[in-house]
């Protein structure tokens, strides 16, 4: 009877041992995870704040001898150091603007057409075509869009807006000038290709995440398609919708090759979409290797700095909403 109770007791405490050890180990995991997140998190922090400060610190010596007449100056010569960056963030938002008149009713329309109304057998293969659209470099867009796309719109698009509208106040200055088939007009149209995409695949997710009920209920009561669409799915989703029509626009400001290929990379701002123009990110693309003195430089850098405002201003208007739409919800 003792030799059993001397051995219950050693098994005992050898059980309390390999669980104390079992206990440690995963705190010990617990804890590397922990400090191996924040980090992350930290270090992500700290990439912002290195861009910012690299930023501000580059752009320091055109803000010093431009002022805020650099914000509101058309006018860009290197060869006498007078820059002004008024033309580049004219020509980054109306291209984005039209990208987005463009891409988000028709991303909508074909998220709605895969979710609601296509027959079985299309959804993979639209979808996979869609996602890979999203996949295929800005590079080949630009090509695409200049050699393809430009001379495309300068023999049939451009003319038809030219006679349609230029007998119309406003609209003729909106479309006024010989069709180049080049210009902002032809930019903001290949970034709506690129950014429908993105647009089409998130706002699909989100539909396709309404539950059945809610749609089968509505059905039950004699609504229509569209008024399933309307009223049941776009107010559930309208969180990720917002989100996916964001995301689109931050690619809008921020490309580059593409919208440098085929605007024209005129530093003038004009009222006609079709003539020529630029943007932030194509001016730095096609000036930065050439840039010659720490003024001209600055300058450059400075247009960096300028994007990085418009797209947290953008981002934070966005989150700004999305607080909005949750508090209003619940």
């Amino acid at each position: 009877m003792v030799d059993l109770a001397l051995q219950g007791g050693m098994m005992a405490s050898s059980t309390v041992t390999t669980r104390s050890k079992v206990i440690a180990r995963l705190r010990l995991g617990d804890m590397v995870f922990h400090h191996l997140t924040r980090a992350a998190a930290v270090m992500v922090l700290l990439i912002l704040s290195g861009v910012i400060f690299s930023l501000v610190l580059g752009s320091l010596p055109a803000l010093r001898e431009f002022g805020f007449g650099f914000l509101v100056t058309e006018r860009w010569n290197p060869v006498t150091e007078n820059f002004g960056a008024m033309a580049p963030i004219y020509g980054t938002v109306v291209t984005s603007v039209i990208a987005m008149l463009i891409a988000v009713p028709v991303g909508l329309m074909i998220a709605m057409f895969l979710t609601e109304l296509c027959p079985q057998s299309l959804r993979r293969p639209i979808g996979i075509a869609i996602e890979l659209l999203a996949g295929i470099p800005s590079i080949i867009y630009g090509i695409w869009g200049l050699f393809v796309f430009a001379p495309f719109l300068q023999e049939t698009l451009q003319p038809f807006l030219i006679a349609v509208f230029g007998e119309i106040p406003v609209l003729s200055s909106l479309f006024a000038g010989p069709p180049y088939g080049i210009g902002t007009l032809t930019a903001g149209l290949i970034l709506a290709v690129m950014v429908l995409p993105f647009i089409t695949s998130i706002s699909r997710d989100v539909f396709d995440a309404v539950p059945p009920v809610l749609k089968e209920a509505a059905y039950g009561l004699g609504c229509t398609t569209w008024e399933v669409v309307r009223y049941v799915v776009l107010p559930y989703t309208r969180v990720g919708v917002i989100g996916g029509i964001m995301l689109g626009l931050g690619r809008a400001l921020g490309e580059t090759m593409a919208v440098t290929f085929v605007i024209g990379n005129a530093h003038r701002i004009s009222a006609s979409v079709l003539a020529p123009g630029t943007t932030i990110s194509a001016t730095i693309a096609n000036e930065f290797t050439e840039a010659v003195g720490d003024l001209y430089t600055s300058s450059l850098i400075a247009l960096g700095l300028i994007l990085f405002v418009i797209t947290f201003m953008v981002l934070a208007a966005a989150r700004f909403m999305l607080s909005r739409i949750n508090r209003r919800i619940g």
